[in-house]
């Protein structure tokens, strides 16, 4: 059941912006993980460093152009129940700044389902999981997700 919501969440984050099929650069990747609070641990990257079960999944990264600008942001997600309870998953969006410094742009437990309808040019996110209930969906408001 897990499997297929990873599945669908990955379809829906293709399905409406443009997914990026190259990992990016050793040196752009600790950066993304750093600035998304994550550290190097024996050759992963983990922010929930309580869970040491074997469940437990480090962070990985998928770059998407989701305001179509021509750079990618980066989708930070890492595995845990023991951290992100029941949805069993957390995720970090990161987009850069004027600067070139990758930015948080959402921070949230459960999967991210990317939407068709736009706000301020970035697709709508609705958050899934197992017990959550109806929520809107997180709009972009010229510096960040928000309700």
């Amino acid at each position: 059941m897990r499997s297929m919501a990873i599945c669908l969440a990955v379809l829906a984050l293709g399905a409406t912006a443009s997914a990026y099929a190259a990992e990016p650069a050793a040196a752009e990747k600790d950066a993304i993980f750093k600035a998304a609070g994550f550290a190097e641990k024996s050759g992963n990257y983990v922010r929930c460093v309580e869970d040491t079960t074997s469940s437990y999944r480090p962070g990985t990264i998928e770059m998407q152009d989701l305001n179509g600008d021509g750079q990618p942001e980066a989708w930070v997600t890492e595995y845990s129940n023991v951290c992100f309870g029941d949805t069993g998953q957390g995720f970090v969006l990161l987009g850069k700044d004027k600067s070139g410094a990758w930015q948080k742009l959402l921070t949230l437990a459960g999967i991210p389902e990317v939407q068709t309808t736009k706000t301020q040019g970035w697709p709508d996110i609705l958050v899934n999981g197992p017990g959550v209930g109806p929520m809107p969906p997180l709009k972009w408001n010229g510096k960040e997700y928000t309700r």
